[in-house]
Formats: structure tokens, C-alpha cells, sequence
């Protein structure tokens, strides 16, 4: 089949016009990364208020599993339909689902609400960023990226801290109803923005089994993984069923892949390494931005007297980090056309500071700044980096469903790696704690420590269970820095091609095509 597709608008988009642009996809950005993590510091309140704490921890981990299953089928539509409607669609149902949860008048319900919000923001991720690649030419698209990767990563990481000021001062249900203005401000600009974009002249078929299988293979892996984070048995009986159903569905997603005129994921583009081994490093810088952020305010709950809304603050550095960092590697890309050194040097930062933060203090305030500070600048180095480089390597009909991918493997990311380092923490707090607690899960421990009424300790258990505390999150932390570290060898092997103005070579095979 011979692509028509549309070429890229970048050579008559004036400056402003690229602005104009950016904005309304940052806002788009803004929206979908930061409802991720804003509730998690209003859950306490939601079920007080709806009487369903069985339900709470699928407040956050429903949204994040519809986020990695829509996010793909997103990119792809976005290719075959034209990303100004996709984008417009996203934000509709972003909108609209926030005003559900507003209004949840139960757990069940709210639950529901937040899945179908996931929906959308999966497709303001990811169309926003493969928008980025038919306004912008290749060698500016770092500059621009940087702005997009440092959108995402602030509203990520000071989610908690909007949270916790709006369920303060109004309401939890304001941490939707703040939505509205954002989304609607967004769908305004975005849809004046992007009336020059380029729409496919051709309408392919859409690999429906594909995306059927893929949503059930994706939903059954996500959500066996947030239950080991929230205590389950990786082999208890509903643990297994779920995985068992992943196998089954992912072997007949791949089949289907081999075989559909116009998969929903070309399976051929994995072929490639820099799309392969970039996937791989977003994927890891999630599981730190993600995990960290919940991971450090709570070492600091447990072991000082710093409460929610101070431990969230000591993220600051963190969350300036990500953006400084993404700046930095977006102009560094700009300037010299190449990725790979840029990449690596954000790739190996990332673990020398997880792995300094694992023996700092969590009492010695100016050390975790500057842990914390390093930590952010190397994840935003790596963020446009890899993301640029992805779009360059593919051919241009292939962009959405790259960044998609991209974007789909930072999802991904946040979703698996707090779900196992949360599971690894219960575990090592259980398995350290003194005689004194022996009988106490890891969950039951970290009550204990942040002085719930349910699970009552005398000074001295305290007191010893905070050695055990220690102990366990250096571990934790320590295995974090070995994951990032995985990151800068992967890097090593990465193509440092020149970033040109002129759209991705196609002579050499970035996929397998038709």
C-alpha cells in the first residue's frame, strides 16, 4: 500500500503559530498527567465521605490502567483519522468523566468515573506529544519536547501537593472539578490551534481484534500487578487467573499483529533498537518519577514528624529537577542535532542519586534537596531525548503510533514499577520487623508508624520498628538506582543519529511496513 499521508506542516507554521500550538498541548499535558496523582493525598476524605475503603486504591490505579491501554489505540487513530479530532475526543471525555467523579455519590461509582477519565487522558498524552512531530522539524523538536516532558512531569510530581490544598480549603471534589477550566481552555485553544493539521487521505481498516486483545492482555498484566501492590500474593488464586488470562491474550495479540492489514501496533517497530531501547528508558524514568513520589514522602511520614502536606513540599526539588533537566537536554538536542551523549549523561545521574538518597538522612533536609534535585534534572534529561529520538528513526505515517508507544511505556512504567517496589517494601518491613512486631504485615507497620489509631505500639516497639524502616526503604531505594542504572547500559547501545530538518529517512527499514 502506498502512504499518503500527509506531509509534515513544519515548514509553513510561522513561530507564533508553533507557539499557539504548544500552549494548548501543554494544557492538554497538564490535564491528563496531573489527575494521575492529584487524588492520592484526597483518598483518606473519599472514603470517609462515600464509605468504600475496600475500593480506594482503584481510585488511582483504575485511572492509571485505562491511561496504558488507551494510550496506544490513541496514537493509532490518531494516524489513520487525523489527531485534531483524537485530541478534541480525549479532552470531551476527559471533561465529561470529570464531572462524574465530581459528582460520584458512591466508591462504586467514583471507581467507574475515574476508569472511563483514564480513557480520555490516555489520548491526551499521546496525541498531544505526536502533535508536536507535524508542527516541529526534527532537529527543534528536543527544544519543544523539553516543554511537553517538563509539563507532564511538574503536574505528576505536585499532583499531591494541588491535591492536598484543594481537599484542605474546599473539597476532594474539587481535585475534579478544577478540570473544567483547564479542559475547556485547552479544548479551545487546541481545536483554533490545529485546523492546519494534516488529516489522512486514505482511510485504512482498524484492527479491531487487535485492540480487544491488546485492552484484555494489558487490563489483566495492570491490574495483577496493582493487587501485589496493595498486599495480594503474586500466586494467590485471583493473581494467577489474571495472569493466566495476560499469556493467553498476548499470544493471540501477537498472532493477531502478524497477520492484520494495519495492526494497531506494528510489531515491526520493535525491530528497530533506538525505538526499542528508548521505549525502554521511558519506561524506567516512570518508574522513579512515579514511585519516588510516593516512596519519599512516605519514608519521611514514618520516620520524622513531618506530616502529608510538609513531606509533599520536600518534592519541590524533584519536580523543578524534571522540567530544569528537560529543558536542558531539549536545547543541548537543538544545538548539537544528536541524543545519544545527552541521553546518557541524564541516564546515568538518575541512579548515582537514587542510590545517594538511599543512605541520606531522611532527617537531613539539605542532602535530600540535593539527591532529589539531581534525580529530577537526569529523568528530564532523558525525557525529551528519547522521545525525539523515537519520532526521528520511524517514518513519518508511523509518528502517532510511536509517541503513543512511547507514551505508552511511560504509563506503563508508573503503573508497574510503584506496584512492585510498594510490594517489595511491604515485604521487606514484614520480614525485618523485631520480635516485638512479628506478627505485623508490612501494611500494618507502616500504620503503625504513621500513628494510626488501629494499630497501637508503645515507644519502644516504635522506636525499634524504625530501624526496621530504614532498612527497608535503603533496600527498596537501592534497588531503584539498579533499575535506573539499567537505563544507561541500554543507552550505550543506542544509534546516535543527526537530527535534520527534513522528515526520517525511509531507505533504511525503521519497520516492517506493508
Amino acid at each position: 500500500m502506498s502512504d499518503t499521508h500527509p506531509a509534515p506542516l513544519y515548514s509553513t507554521l510561522s513561530h507564533a503559530e508553533v507557539r499557539s500550538v504548544i500552549i494548548g498541548l501543554m494544557l492538554a499535558i497538564v490535564l491528563g498527567a496531573l489527575d494521575q496523582t492529584i487524588v492520592s493525598v484526597s483518598l483518606p476524605m473519599m472514603a470517609a465521605d462515600l464509605q468504600g475503603v475496600d475500593l480506594l486504591a482503584w481510585v488511582v490505579s483504575g485511572y492509571l490502567i485505562a491511561v496504558a491501554v488507551a494510550t496506544p489505540i490513541y496514537g493509532k487513530l490518531g494516524d489513520l483519522y487525523g489527531r485534531r479530532v483524537m485530541l478534541s475526543t480525549a479532552i470531551t471525555i476527559f471533561l465529561v468523566t470529570s464531572i462524574a467523579s465530581a459528582l460520584a455519590p458512591s466508591m462504586p461509582f467514583l471507581v467507574g468515573a475515574r476508569i472511563l477519565q483514564g480513557l480520555g487522558g490516555g489520548g491526551l498524552i499521546s496525541v498531544a506529544q505526536a502533535i508536536i512531530a507535524d508542527v516541529v522539524s526534527p532537529r527543534d523538536r528536543g527544544r519543544y519536547q523539553g516543554y511537553i516532558s517538563g509539563a507532564f512531569a511538574v503536574a505528576s510530581v505536585s499532583g499531591p501537593l494541588a491535591g492536598g490544598l484543594l481537599t484542605t480549603y474546599l473539597s476532594w471534589r474539587w481535585v475534579f472539578w478544577i478540570n473544567l477550566p483547564l479542559g475547556l481552555v485547552a479544548l479551545f485553544i487546541s481545536r483554533r490551534a490545529l485546523t492546519r493539521l494534516p488529516v489522512p487521505k486514505v482511510k485504512r481498516p482498524i484492527d479491531y481484534p487487535g485492540a480487544i486483545l491488546m485492552i484484555i492482555g494489558l487490563a489483566t498484566l495492570l491490574i495483577g500487578i496493582t493487587r501485589v501492590g496493595q498486599g495480594a500474593s503474586w500466586v494467590d488464586a485471583g493473581n494467577l487467573r489474571l495472569f493466566g488470562a495476560t499469556l493467553v491474550a498476548m499470544a493471540a495479540f501477537y498472532w493477531q499483529e502478524q497477520r492484520a492489514e494495519e495492526p494497531i501496533v506494528p510489531l515491526g517497530m520493535f525491530n528497530n533498537r533506538t525505538v526499542a531501547i528508548s521505549c525502554t528508558i521511558l519506561f524506567i524514568a516512570f518508574i522513579q518519577v512515579v514511585s519516588l513520589s510516593v516512596l519519599i514522602p512516605l519514608r519521611l511520614q514514618m520516620l520524622t514528624t513531618v506530616g502529608a502536606d510538609g513531606s509533599a513540599l520536600q518534592l519541590v526539588p524533584l519536580s523543578l529537577g524534571i522540567p530544569v533537566g528537560a529543558f536542558i537536554g531539549g536545547k543541548l538536542m537543538t544545538r548539537s542535532g544528536h541524543y545519544k551523549k545527552i541521553q546518557l549523561v541524564g541516564a546515568l545521574i538518575v541512579p548515582i542519586g537514587v542510590l545517594a538518597l538511599a543512605f541520606v538522612d531522611p532527617h537531613g533536609i539539605l542532602p535530600g534537596i540535593f539527591c532529589m534535585g539531581a534525580i529530577g534534572l537526569g529523568i528530564g534529561i532523558q525525557l525529551p531525548t528519547s522521545t525525539v529520538a523515537v519520532q526521528n528513526t520511524v517514518e513519518y505515517r508511523y509518528v502517532g503510533i510511536a509517541t503513543a508507544v512511547a507514551a505508552f511505556c511511560r504509563s506503563l512504567g508508573a503503573a508497574i514499577g510503584i506496584a512492585v517496589l510498594m510490594a517489595l517494601l511491604l515485604a521487606a518491613l514484614q520480614a525485618d520487623a523485631p520480635a516485638s512486631a512479628a506478627s505485623f504485615s508490612g501494611g500494618e507497620i507502616i500504620k503503625a508508624m504513621m500513628g494510626d489509631a488501629t494499630v497501637h505500639v508503645n515507644a519502644m516497639v516504635k522506636m525499634q520498628l524504625a530501624g526496621t524502616v530504614e532498612n527497608a526503604f535503603r533496600q527498596i531505594f537501592s534497588i531503584s538506582a539498579a533499575i535506573a542504572f539499567v537505563s544507561f547500559l541500554l543507552g550505550m547501545f543506542i544509534k546516535d543519529e543527526y537530527l535534520g530538518d527534513a522528515p526520517p529517512r525511509t531507505d533504511e527499514p525503521a519497520m516492517v511496513v506493508d
